[in-house]
């Protein structure tokens, strides 16, 4: 009998290795294109969802678009309307809408609650022991939903307390003073 062989020409060799360098570079330039559009993707929509920390109280009562839809609000709380249940660990307030330009926070927060024709938001807090830094003129700024009845249900509390975090001015004796 005779024997069959069978040998790659260099010929055949070289367009096959052609080809296979050719799907090589191909796969590399689709990966490369993917990896680059889902970079611009998260970079587009990172920058749309988190180019506002929060709104308004005034655009969150005003606008029906954000009734049932989680949003965060910020606004100035106003301190007799505090109360807390320490059973249910439940805290309640009344929040009044911070004016959109302000030179001063502590004067925008206090102008907020001392006038009473600003629009004013009920708040809900469940589930939150009462926070320290609740108090009369305190920025809130919180994470939740606005229901059919008005209340803001919220599910994330962060506060801001001007008054408290003043800066220190030195005092003028020891500040003239460079051996101090």
């Amino acid at each position: 009998m005779t024997e069959a062989t069978w040998e790659k020409t260099a010929i055949s060799a070289q367009r096959f290795s052609g080809r296979r360098r050719a799907a090589r570079r191909l796969h590399f330039l689709l990966a490369g294109l993917l990896i680059l559009v889902a970079s611009v993707w998260l970079i587009i929509s990172g920058t749309a969802s988190g180019a506002r920390y929060f709104i308004s109280v005034d655009e969150l009562v005003s606008n029906p678009q954000w009734s049932g839809v989680t949003v965060r609000v910020s606004g100035a709380v106003l301190g007799p309307s505090i109360t807390w249940d320490p059973d249910s660990l439940t805290i309640a307030f009344t929040m009044a809408a911070i004016p959109a330009r302000f030179d001063d926070l502590a004067t925008a927060l206090h102008d907020a609650v001392s006038d009473p024709s600003v629009t004013r938001l009920e708040v809900v807090v469940p589930d939150q022991p009462k926070p320290d830094l609740l108090q009369h003129e305190a920025q809130a700024i919180l994470t939740g939903r606005l229901g059919a009845d008005g209340v803001f249900t919220a599910s994330e509390l962060l506060l801001k307390c001007p008054s408290r975090f003043e800066e220190a001015v030195p005092d003028p004796a020891i500040a003239g003073h460079p051996d101090l």
